[in-house]
């Protein structure tokens, strides 16, 4: 009996081991804050770790799964962040490593993820590590991309090495006096690239994400990844795309030397081996990993292979806007499920920290995009104030042209929308002043009073995820009288019906063919719609005003063919006793 209880425990400790809780990101809706932007407990102007703890019943009431937090590194915040002196530091602005430890375990206790980003391409040109290679000390040496002048009789030739480009435009190289060397930046010249060639690069990096996995983060979102590596040969120039082109804009230039590179995606592998294994050693959930990657389908979705579990989805971003038509966005949908890998799901992002909100480049629609993100299959990602459709401010370019998008989050009418105490004049100062449509009742505390709102709208939403029918069900997309988008998603209890109306003019629709006839009722809609919550409609009859959206529920047209088997079997049995 003794050796039977021994062997039992063995087990149970077995079983105990190793990583848990795989796939629980398949249907999870992420949500990014802009930590300065988001909550400033200490009333300095500017957003903290802190604030974010306070808000974090916000999270749970508004259906999400993870928070994903935009870089809180120590900084000399040439770029906000993206420039990082001590990849193990947190800026004193935001708080301290404690602060954060206290935010995961908090955030755990109510069931939440904190995923934290990942800046790998580069360091700040404050960073140790660059200080010691300016000065070529010991493994130092090579950490950046170091590279001699280039000799010629060209005047070009004999300044920088080769053609390549910053991403925000002109050279990529500059020259450090100390070492007498060119160092390359896909960035700002205060951002040295890292040099992954180098495997004393690749293992400080994993030892980063082991400091930050150690402080309780479930996850990271990992930056810039298609710019990681360049091509071994330097002397190659890149090929200009057209002719008659400024070649310092680097638009002009066809990257196929400093983009995209193969050794890439073998990065993500080994981060993803590293991950998994820290999980298992650990006893800790899935460690989820989402890459941020500007480039073509294919090699945005070749991220899936090698071990990413959302490679992040920008088509509804840089392949449509405010003009696209049905037949456009049926092809981004379209193209992104079927280029999915069978056990990995699609995911779909429709703003960020660099982009114009979804309310300001989707004028009156943005209803519409939040609507389709939430009901397509996968992954859903919430930029910080989509929920309750903050727009850009356009007039306060204090930095530069991604301001509009990084105003402080509007949390109710008072000073500051109730981001920061401070006086207003001292919020511009420091940071961004609020967008004032928190005054005319663009805040989250007047549209949860609110009867109708984009806030209602957002967590009826996240609460029909949780159903069955959003999680596994089968999706068809249609397109309905040349104006209406139609993306049904079904199983064999229910079916949920998304119509988008493309038109400025009613449009009536039939889903007959695509839904069940029975019980058809409106689950939600845009809230310039009118259209009324449970109100039982026709199938082949439903009337959408224009420029609305509206779901619709109703009863699944699919069989279960294996209950109706057994039960056919039941009925012969019977007849031949």
């Amino acid at each position: 009996m003794k050796s039977l209880v021994v062997v039992v425990l063995l087990l149970a400790v077995g079983l105990g081991a190793g990583q848990n809780n795989k796939g629980w990101w398949k249907n999870a809706v992420f949500y990014q804050i802009y930590p300065r932007s988001f909550m400033d407990s200490n009333n300095d102007g500017i957003g903290d770790l802190q604030g974010i703890k306070d808000k974090l019943s916000h999270f749970t009431e508004s259906g999400i799964t993870a928070i994903w937090l935009s870089p809180i590194y120590r900084s000399p915040m040439v770029d906000f962040g993206y420039d990082i002196s001590d990849f193990k530091d947190i800026d004193p602005i935001f708080g301290t490593t404690e602060d954060l430890q206290d935010l995961t375990a908090e955030a755990k206790k109510r069931n939440l993820k904190v995923i934290l980003d990942l800046v790998p391409n580069h360091t700040s040109d404050e960073h140790n590590w660059f200080q010691l290679s300016v000065n070529k000390t010991g493994k130092y040496k090579d950490y950046y991309v170091w590279v001699d002048p280039k000799n010629g009789t060209d005047p070009f030739e004999k300044r920088y090495p080769n053609n390549w480009l910053s991403v925000f435009n002109g050279t990529g190289w500059t020259f450090n006096e100390i070492r007498q060397q060119f160092y390359f930046h896909q960035f700002y010249k205060k951002q040295p690239d890292l040099n992954y060639r180098n495997p004393e690069v690749r293992k400080e990096m994993k030892s980063v994400m082991e400091f930050w996995l150690n402080n309780g983060i479930d996850g990271f979102r990992i930056d810039a990844i298609p710019h990681i590596y360049e091509v071994e040969n330097i002397s190659l120039n890149e090929p200009p795309i057209g002719q008659n082109l400024n070649l310092s804009l680097h638009a002009s230039l066809n990257h196929i030397y400093t983009k995209d590179q193969p050794e890439t995606y073998d990065l993500v592998r080994e981060w993803r081996n590293f991950v998994d294994e820290y999980a298992k050693n650990n006893n800790r959930d899935e460690i989820v990993l989402l890459t941020e990657a500007y480039t073509s389908l294919n090699n945005t979705l070749r991220y899936y292979q090698y071990g990413a579990n959302v490679p992040f989805n920008f088509k509804f971003i840089t392949d449509a806007n405010s003009s696209s038509t049905p037949e456009q966005f049926k092809t981004i949908i379209d193209n992104w499920v079927q280029g999915t890998p069978q056990n990995d799901v699609p995911n779909w992002v429709k703003g960020n920290h660099d982009r114009v909100r979804v309310s300001t480049r989707y004028p009156g629609r943005a209803d519409h995009m939040i609507m389709l993100e939430m009901i397509l299959p996968g992954v859903a990602v919430t930029y910080y104030g989509e929920e309750i459709g903050m727009e850009d401010n356009t007039t306060i370019y204090k930095y530069d042209v991604r301001d509009g998008c990084r105003t402080p989050f509007q949390w109710d009418n008072s000073i500051n929308a109730g981001f920061s105490k401070v006086n207003e004049s001292t919020l511009e100062k420091e940071w961004l002043p609020v967008h004032s449509s928190y005054k005319n009742g663009l805040n989250l505390e007047q549209e949860k009073k609110d009867n109708i709102s984009h806030y209602h709208l957002y967590t009826n939403l996240t609460a029909l995820r949780k159903r069955d029918v959003l999680k596994e069900g089968k999706l068809v997309t249609e397109i309905l009288n040349k104006n209406v988008l139609a993306i049904v998603r079904q199983n064999e209890k229910e079916a949920v019906s998304l119509l988008i109306n493309f038109s400025k003019n009613n449009t009536v629709v039939n889903i007959s063919k695509l839904v069940d006839e029975g019980n058809n009722k409106i689950y939600t809609s845009s809230i310039n719609s009118k259209l009324t919550a449970n109100e039982l409609v026709n199938p082949m009859a439903i009337d959408i005003p224009g420029d609305s959206s509206v779901i619709i529920t109703s009863g699944a047209t699919i069989v279960n063919y294996s209950i109706m088997t057994f039960l056919f079997v039941v009925f012969i049995s019977f007849f031949q006793r």
